[in-house]
Formats: C-alpha cells, sequence, structure tokens
C-alpha cells in the first residue's frame, strides 16, 4: 500500500489534486485532509466498503486511519488500496477488538500486547511494515481509562515501539490520548504525529498543539466535529458556525472541518463516514476559505470541553 510512483506535492500518486492541499506525515506528503475508517464497522456490506474506499482514493485522499478494533475496516483496506494508491495506512494500538463488551473495545496497554497487535495488525492489513503507528493511551480525553495491570509506564510502551521499529515492523510512532507532560517524555523516542480529541469546541490542547507544530509533529484530532457521545459538545449546534455556514453556502460540518484547517498548518484530517455524499462534502470542506472577521468570529466560540469516560 506504499507508493511505487511519483507526485508533486500538490497531487497524489494518482494524479488527483489533495484535498485540503498538501501537508506531512510520517515523513511523507499527504492531503490534509483523509479519511478515518472507524465508521466502516457499521458497513454490513462489504461491496459498498471497498466500493468506498476506492473512492477516497479518487478523491486524491492518500492518507487513512484504522485500527485492527474498527471491525472489518482493516480487511476492506487489505482488499480494496493498491500499492499504486500511494496511500498511508495508519493503524494504532492500546486496545483491542471487544465485540461482546459495553463497547466494542477493551485496553491492551502491556508491552507484550502491544507487540501482539502490531502482529495482528499486519497480517489484516496485509503488509510487511505499517508506515504509522499511534499508541492510544489513556491519558486524557474521552473513553475508558486504565486501571489494574492495565497502568503501564509510558517508557515501557515506548521501548516496544522503538524495538518494533527497529525491527522494520512499523515505520514511525505516533501518539494519541495523551497529555502534555507525557508527550514531553515520549519526544526523544521520535514521534511523528499527535491524535487527541480536538474541535473548534474542544481546544484544551493549545500547548500540545504548538509544541506539535514547533517539533513538525502532525497534529490529527480525532472528534473533529465535537462528540458523538453524550454530554460533549458538538461544532455543529454553535450558532457562529450555523452563521458562517449560511453565509459561505456551506454546511455547519464543513465549517468545523476548515476552521481545524485554518487553526494551525500541521493540522490533518481523519474525518470518517460510510456515505459517499459525506464523504464528498468532507473533501470539499477543504476549498474552504475564511476572511479575518470570519475566522475571528470562529475563533471566539469558546472551549466547553469535558472528560468523558466509557466503561
Amino acid at each position: 500500500m506504499s507508493s511505487t510512483g511519483t507526485s508533486s506535492d500538490e497531487t497524489t500518486a494518482t494524479g488527483a489534486p489533495r484535498p485540503g492541499g498538501p501537508g506531512l506525515l510520517a515523513g511523507r506528503t499527504v492531503s490534509r485532509i483523509g479519511y478515518g475508517a472507524m465508521q466502516l464497522r457499521q458497513n454490513t456490506d462489504r461491496a459498498a466498503g471497498i466500493a468506498m474506499l476506492r473512492r477516497v482514493v479518487e478523491l486524491g485522499v492518500d492518507h487513512i486511519d484504522t485500527a485492527e478494533f474498527y471491525g472489518p475496516a482493516n480487511d476492506l483496506i487489505r482488499e480494496a488500496i493498491r500499492p499504486e494508491d500511494g496511500v498511508l495506512v495508519a493503524s494504532k494500538v492500546g486496545a483491542d477488538p471487544d465485540p461482546v463488551g459495553p463497547v466494542p473495545l477493551r485496553l491492551a496497554q502491556r508491552p507484550e500486547q502491544l507487540r501482539a497487535s502490531v502482529e495482528v495488525n499486519l497480517k489484516s492489513l496485509g503488509l510487511d511494515a505499517i508506515p504509522l503507528v499511534n499508541l492510544r493511551r489513556t491519558d486524557t480525553g474521552p473513553g475508558v481509562r486504565a486501571a489494574g495491570d492495565q497502568l503501564v509506564d509510558l517508557d515501557d510502551q515506548l521501548a516496544t515501539m522503538v524495538e518494533l521499529r527497529d525491527e522494520g515492523k512499523i515505520g514511525v510512532i505516533g501518539l494519541s490520548g495523551v497529555s502534555l507532560d507525557v508527550l514531553r517524555r515520549a519526544l526523544p523516542a521520535g514521534i511523528a504525529c499527535v491524535q487527541n480529541a480536538y474541535s473548534l469546541v474542544s481546544r484544551d490542547d493549545e500547548e500540545i498543539l504548538a509544541l506539535c507544530a514547533a517539533e513538525g509533529i502532525a497534529w490529527v484530532p480525532f472528534f473533529p466535529l465535537g462528540g458523538d457521545l453524550p454530554g460533549l459538545p458538538k461544532v455543529t449546534d454553535e450558532q457562529a458556525v450555523l452563521d458562517v455556514a449560511e453565509s459561505l453556502g456551506a454546511t455547519p460540518m464543513q465549517v468545523g472541518l476548515a476552521w481545524l484547517l485554518h487553526h494551525a498548518p500541521n493540522v490533518l484530517l481523519i474525518a470518517g463516514t460510510s456515505n459517499p455524499e459525506h464523504l464528498q462534502a468532507n473533501v470539499d470542506a477543504g476549498a474552504i476559505r475564511f476572511d479575518a472577521e470570519t475566522l475571528a468570529a470562529l475563533d471566539a466560540v469558546p472551549s466547553r470541553s469535558g472528560d468523558i469516560l466509557l466503561g
């Protein structure tokens, strides 16, 4: 699934324009608008899932975020994405599938579990090496919290990730669900990406974002439009967002995604959907431009984030 062709910064290996323009991830130029594969687990039609991924490539999206605990996502990616597409596939470890649990995953934070998860991802993706693997911790943000034997020291986890990198099984290391202190501690290991919950209405991590920008680390937010969980604020409920959307002839979702791209140059998006029309709308958000007055109105929206714990 790695690129075998050449392309300019403005176009992908297939010659498609890069939605949102070019960005950097794992040492490669990619489209700033990527695709999050989590929603593929809602697709019970395998052919529809493969068609969705082919459409992703056609639209110039050349990085896909996945995980083994995203149900059928890895299998669909293995079948749909071809080496000549030049798509960077990023996966994550720190949790494993748990189809019968209250949420469809269980934490797998111990070093031996991280290694086993990488091996499973390699097999399901059909790769010899995964270009980027994010270590999903539970230091901050919505989701489950580690307890008992799942409370693992960062240094022990990073040692395993570095070993896997040295063995050639992963390309670069990313982090997810981390605090500013954890990121600082991890920097000597070489961090290429940080994935935290972050949106216009959830901006607690400005210091982490600034550190990532200074260190050349990609900032890849999940929940980019606010929470899919009860109790988390939603970008699309904000009056300022609704007003901007109406004035530009865009949707509130597009405005929320476009704001992220305007907010910092190291932001890459991985908005996910199982709907082809929504995919097109997400890609089109990369063409939205804000004047100074509009951007100021959006920046003035208050951040109201808070942790929502699961399990």
